[in-house]
């Protein structure tokens, strides 16, 4: 799995069977030089076919050796690759969705069947396709006797809302609005490249949030609008922070003031839309930044909250966790989606196996 927070490319080694999922190992492999900043270029972007079709092979490739890595002596039996998203237009007139990384290519290499394009179905079936993590979600953390929801926070946020006891069909799941993407954006501009993201939300803690950039910045039209609906690039990209850079306010007080932008656009979403929630299991690099925790928090006093590692998986694992499982589905020829998340018409089996 490689997401929107571009931080590198997450494996998970699972051993899946019908009644158990174990996780065996995870890793994260950082890309190599140059490759994220293509990557970010081509996105959401005017760019040549030639340029998308030799970045589709080179993201094989890397996928290949990040494998590797992991998992060459682990004895896989099959690869679920999600690819590298570069364009998502889910639900409109002409919906469509973009994923690099040949599962050709990614086959050859690894001599193993690789399962990819899992998006593709479910918006061919009228759904957003996305988010698709949430039937892993209600396959692992659903409960009889507890309203939960579970929270991912990579480079956009979305919840799985789980009522206790609930059938599929009463699950409801969507992306709340940005999760690490405009934190990081601004991170990288005010250490001029030389960090990544908040380690620990450091530099949040040391801004002040400005109410009212925050106040605007929540009354914006995504948050109004019902789910079914995604998130990505699109929305909250280079734009979306070049708009934030413009309003003046000094970078370490707009990281402080984008922290607290995620933390209170996931919560009046769960306030919205999951008022009885008790539990809120999280997962993602997020969970990392105790700022962003403590007003999570904060914004959510009646509902404990903790991390899928309570579960046994790693909340920095899980996304993989989620595409290892949907890979098997598939293999087996079950369905992966959740209509009631994305807005697909039936439940289709997702993706195209490459042996």
């Amino acid at each position: 799995m490689s997401g929107t927070s571009l931080d590198g490319i997450d494996v998970a080694v699972v051993d899946v069977t019908a009644k158990s999922v174990k996780t065996i190992a995870h890793g994260t492999t950082p890309w190599a030089r140059g490759v994220r900043e293509r990557i970010l270029e081509f996105s959401n972007a005017a760019c040549t076919t030639a340029q998308i079709s030799r970045l589709n092979f080179e993201l094989a490739e890397q996928y290949a050796k990040a494998v590797r890595r992991l998992g060459s002596d682990l004895g896989i039996e099959l690869v679920g690759c999600h690819g590298q998203t570069v364009y998502h237009e889910g639900g409109g007139k002409q919906p469509n969705t973009l994923q690099l990384g040949d599962a050709g290519v990614l086959a050859e290499r690894l001599g193993i069947p690789v399962v990819s394009n899992f998006r593709t179905r479910d918006v061919a079936a009228g759904g957003q396709g996305a988010p698709l993590v949430p039937f892993v979600d209600y396959l692992l953390l659903r409960s009889r006797s507890k309203n939960r929801v579970a929270l991912n926070i990579g480079g956009i946020a979305n919840v799985t809302i789980l009522p206790a006891d609930s059938p599929p069909e009463g699950v409801i799941a969507f992306d709340t609005g940005p999760g690490n993407m405009v934190i990081d954006q601004l991170v990288r501009l005010h250490s001029s490249g030389k960090r990544g993201y908040d380690k620990g939300g450091v530099i949040a803690k040391s801004g002040t949030v400005d109410k009212m950039l925050l106040s605007r910045l929540l009354r914006g039209r995504y948050f109004r609008t019902a789910p079914p609906k995604s998130a990505g690039r699109e929305q909250y990209g280079a734009e979306f922070v070049s708009t934030l850079v413009e309003s003046g306010t000094a970078l370490p007080h707009l990281i402080a003031t984008a922290t607290a932008f995620t933390a209170a656009s996931i919560a009046a979403a769960v306030e919205r839309f999951a008022p009885n929630t008790e539990e809120l299991i999280a997962a993602g690099g997020g969970v990392h930044n105790r700022t962003f925790m403590e007003m999570l928090a904060t914004h959510l006093p009646s509902v404990r909250l903790t991390t899928t590692a309570e579960f046994g998986i790693d909340p920095d694992a899980k996304e993989a966790v989620a595409f290892a499982i949907l890979a098997w589905r598939t293999w087996h020829r079950k369905p992966g989606n959740l209509p009631s998340a994305t807005g697909a018409r039936h439940p289709v089996v997702l993706g195209s196996i490459t042996h």
